[in-house]
């Protein structure tokens, strides 16, 4: 009889693993908006921004269920800066994107570096308690 509750065990188990297959593997190539950049004339200068997005919104891939963040951006501008109206839009279209916390900021980290080329930036993204638990994600990046 316990033999066969192990089993049952290792069935449930296996099930809460494959559930989560699969809804992640479009997440690299999904096209998101193009985050624009302008011209930093004071790119001989070392200095930082920061960036907070006080409430920012996407979906549980899991259960559908909207997920609340505050993502923190500092980084160092080399040649360009951001161009805010285009980061916000950029942001917004993930309301609607189910991601893991994870694949979000290093997604986000991934867009951010490739258009904007900064010295180095740091995403973070503290996401609201889910099932009792708060995850913060932590991601940079250091151009060469």
């Amino acid at each position: 009889m316990k033999e066969t509750e192990n089993k049952k065990q290792k069935t449930e188990n296996r099930k809460d693993k494959l559930s989560y297959e699969g809804l992640q593997e479009g997440i690299r190539k999904l096209e998101t908006p193009k985050i624009e950049i302008w011209q930093n004339q004071y790119a001989d200068k070392i200095y930082s921004i920061n960036l907070d997005i006080p409430e920012f919104t996407c979906i549980c891939p899991k259960t559908g269920l909207p997920d609340f963040a505050v993502i923190g951006i500092e980084y160092s501008p080399a040649k360009y800066c951001v161009e805010l109206k285009s980061f916000k839009m950029y942001t917004i279209f993930f309301r609607n994107v189910g991601i893991f916390h994870e694949h979000l900021i290093n997604r986000m980290l991934e867009d951010f570096a490739a258009a904007v080329q900064p010295r180095w930036v740091k995403i973070t993204g503290t996401f609201n308690p889910r099932g009792g638990i708060t995850t913060t994600v932590l991601a940079e990046y250091k151009a060469k």
